[in-house]
């Protein structure tokens, strides 16, 4: 045989090309705006100016019945994969899952994503902002990370995996590894600003090496969900414009939007909703709060809406602007409520069942805005940035909780300019659309595994033909036992909770009122025709029926805050019931998920450590182990030598149990030792810090947190990442100064301090 190492190279052939996308297939952005009502951007005649979105659809599309699933990893899950959100596992948010097949969250591979079909088929992809999709339990350094973004289709990721997070003081993932902004935000520091500058950046990096590709952009942006959080100088743009209440508000909306032809010339505003206080009725301290959370509402969101501007500014300049599919989705649900009544400067105060202080947050107006608040708005004006429908985000029954704005902009694909659409579609049909334009099929099997029904109908019919017919003739809606269904211009729907009780025990949802509304007719489904025309409401009711049966719908679970606990929801546990943790020093970023769960439980937490021999008490400082932040969590740390343990509940009660002795050089186990009372969930217990095996220091904790401390904070070994739950040390830079060994995390294990014990303490406190 002839020594191949020696034969002639044929240099003939071609060489490996990628798969090549079909000619002139479009890029794609898909813009997301958080928690946005119908009725507060400026393009849908809202009071928040929005001058991005009106410019693009003012150059194309806006549609008047586009609708989502009225929270926020469903609807998500439902953009991503063109199905209802119940058909692939997302039923509720990640934090919220159960073990039923509806509501697991972990989509099935025989759901793809858009990013994983448009990459397969020879666009580069990327995502920057909040990816909301994955399951809690995965969020760790430990993976799997195949439901991450990088895993669904996305080749850079540069955002956070939850459901909200602080604008100040965000924990961001790069791919899959943590990272955290290197500037404060007294140094000029927000995530927005943070997100779109990747954005931008990686759209200039893609067109300069490989421009002859198109790309897929899914920037979602933590704006305009709680925390507001935007500099002053974006607040004082709206000083003085919501002086006059929600109520007149509204009428002033809808106004704006007959004009605008977003909505019909004879629309009605929805009922009030039953339990929210009119703006008369508040007293002069609880109107100057509702004023400033509100003005901060909107400058949040238009500051959110100018960064989005940068990217369709380099978009432009790099001249890819008309051929590209921009998809600009304002709401992934209605505005909120989940502020009360009152509003909130301490999200998880409200999340809990417990109102805010309007006297306290008066006393603190002028922090609204800033670091040291987790602002909400009342739900007075959710229902205003709602206009002119009933209800809120959670509420997918009626059309305040899922309809949204929608812009679509495509100058080399759509003819029409500054036109509106009024044909009904949902957020699944998004993917088919992008599919449509791009000139792909729906995939048959996608990375080898065969692809469920796609639900989703394409939109595209209606770009150039605004007379076109419907081609979405029914559409059910579910969450949290809220329900509705729509068929052929009828509605049939069914209110079962209140979004700013999400504590509450549960109800039998058979004695749920269902109501029956002509929206062909009336567009605000403000005349309930239930009474006039029961045969109608009967088949609709039967034909919701017949659709969550096959979306996985049933059974129905009304819970909310109790299922954000792993152990009440009664869903896969990342630690399989273990009570023992071991963590080495470098263990972070623990999402309250994957983090020692140590809520409504006796547990001990022991730290080995090392202090340097040239480390005195008063240069030994900084974090042990720490969970949650600012607005609440825990703490174990050092100041000055002397171990220190805060308990910060909801960022409303602070409780500091401080050591009567310090740390010297050498070796040493510092154990905080936490006794639960027992008793229903945020029950009391006492806790005491030991140095060495000696009691020095202990405290009784009154109340504790009862289901979730942060779903924008970590769970850290060494440091506190984040906003800092106490201010006793600087918030990024509080790393401990000394060596951290371990640290030994035993749940239920904690021990009821005897009276000699108390007594030996109270000794050593006196001497």
């Amino acid at each position: 045989m002839p020594d191949r190492r020696h034969l002639p190279l044929d240099v003939s052939g071609l060489p490996v090309e990628p798969v090549q996308p079909p000619a002139g297939a479009p890029n794609v952005v898909v813009v997301v705006i958080d928690d946005m009502g119908f009725g507060a951007p400026s393009p849908y005649g809202g009071p928040c100016n929005l001058p991005t979105a009106e410019r693009l659809a003012d150059n194309g599309l806006r549609y008047s019945r586009f609708h989502v699933t009225a929270l926020c990893s469903p609807t998500r899950q439902a953009l991503m994969t063109g199905r209802n959100h119940h058909s692939v596992g997302m039923g509720v948010t990640t934090e919220m899952a159960t073990s039923h097949p509806g509501y697991t969250g972990f989509r099935p591979a025989s759901a793809a994503t858009l990013a994983q079909i448009l990459r397969g088929n020879g666009w580069s992809t990327a995502a920057f902002g909040k990816w909301h999709q994955t399951p809690s339990v995965e969020v760790t350094a430990s993976g799997p990370f195949t439901r991450w973004p990088t895993g669904e289709g996305f080749d850079t990721f540069y955002g956070f995996m939850g459901a909200e997070m602080n604008h100040w003081y965000p924990q961001l993932y790069s791919g899959t590894t943590p990272v955290e902004p290197d500037r404060l935000p007294e140094e000029g520091y927000h995530l927005t600003e943070d997100l779109v500058e990747h954005a931008v950046d990686w759209v200039r990096t893609q067109q300069s090496l490989t421009p002859e590709r198109p790309f897929f952009t899914y920037l979602a942006l933590g704006a305009t969900h709680a925390p507001f959080h935007v500099a002053e100088e974006w607040i004082q743009r709206y000083e003085g414009s919501f002086d006059q209440g929600w109520d007149v508000m509204r009428e002033e909306i809808l106004e704006r939007q007959k004009r605008l032809g977003i909505v019909a010339p004879d629309t009605e505003l929805a009922p009030w909703a039953d339990g929210v206080p009119h703006w008369d009725e508040l007293d002069d301290a609880a109107k100057r709060v509702a004023i400033r959370l509100m003005e901060t509402y909107a400058g949040f969101a238009e500051h959110a809406d100018q960064q989005v501007g940068h990217l369709v500014d380099a978009l432009d300049e790099l001249e890819v602007l008309d051929n590209t599919l921009f998809v600009y989705l304002l709401g992934d649900n209605g505005a909120s409520g989940e502020g009360g009544p009152e509003g909130t400067i301490r999200e998880h105060l409200v999340g809990h069942g417990i109102a805010d202080d309007v006297t306290d947050m008066d006393a603190r107006i002028d922090e609204i805005g800033g670091p040291t608040t987790y602002a909400m708005y009342p739900v007075g004006w959710a229902l205003a940035m709602n206009t002119p429908y009933q209800w809120t985000k959670q509420v997918a029954s009626h059309f305040g909780g899922t309809r949204d704005g929608l812009v679509v902009h495509w100058p080399s694909g759509i003819t029409a300019r500054g036109e509106v659409r009024h044909q009904f579609h949902h957020v699944i049909d998004v993917l088919p659309t992008v599919l449509d334009a791009a000139g792909l099929p729906l995939p048959e099997t996608v990375e080898g595994v065969p692809q469920q029904r796609m639900e989703g109908t394409s939109m595209r019919y209606s770009f150039d033909d605004p007379a076109a017919a419907d081609r979405r003739r029914t559409q059910y809606f579910e969450m949290v036992g809220n329900r509705g269904i729509y068929h052929e211009g009828w509605t049939a729907v069914t209110r079962h909770g209140v979004p700013w009780k999400m504590t509450e025990e549960p109800r039998p949802f058979d004695h749920d009122t269902w109501e029956l509304y002509d929206v062909g007719a009336d567009w605000s489904q403000s005349r309930d025709l239930a009474a006039d025309d029961p045969e109608r409401l009967a088949r609709l009711q039967a034909l919701f029926d017949e659709e969550a049966t096959k979306h996985q719908v049933f059974p129905l679970d009304d819970r909310v805050t109790e299922r954000e606990n792993p152990e009440l929801a009664g869903r896969y546990d990342l630690h399989h019931g273990r009570t023992r943790m071991v963590l080495g020093r470098h263990t972070g970023r623990l999402s309250e998920e994957a983090a020692p769960n140590v809520k409504n439980r006796s547990h001990r937490i022991a730290v080995q450590l090392d202090i340097p021999a040239d480390h005195p008490p008063q240069s030994t400082n900084g974090v042990l182990v720490a969970q949650g932040g600012r607005f609440g969590g825990w703490s174990l740390y050092v100041v000055a030598g002397r171990p220190h343990y805060a308990y910060n509940r909801y960022g409303k009660d602070l409780t500091v149990v401080r050591a009567g002795s310090v740390l010297w050089p050498g070796e040493h186990e510092v154990v905080l030792d936490f006794a639960y009372d027992g008793g229903p969930p945020g029950s009391g217990g006492r806790a005491s810090i030991l140095i060495d095996g000696t009691l020095v220091g202990r405290e009784r904790i009154e109340e504790t947190t009862a289901y979730y401390f942060a779903f924008d904070e970590s769970f850290n070994v060494g440091i506190d990442r984040g906003s800092p739950v106490v201010d006793d040390y600087p918030p990024l830079r509080n790393a401990f100064t000394g060596d951290i060994r371990s640290v030994v995390v035993d749940l239920d294990e904690g021990t009821v301090l005897d009276d000699e014990a108390n007594a030996m303490l109270a000794s050593r406190a006196a001497d």
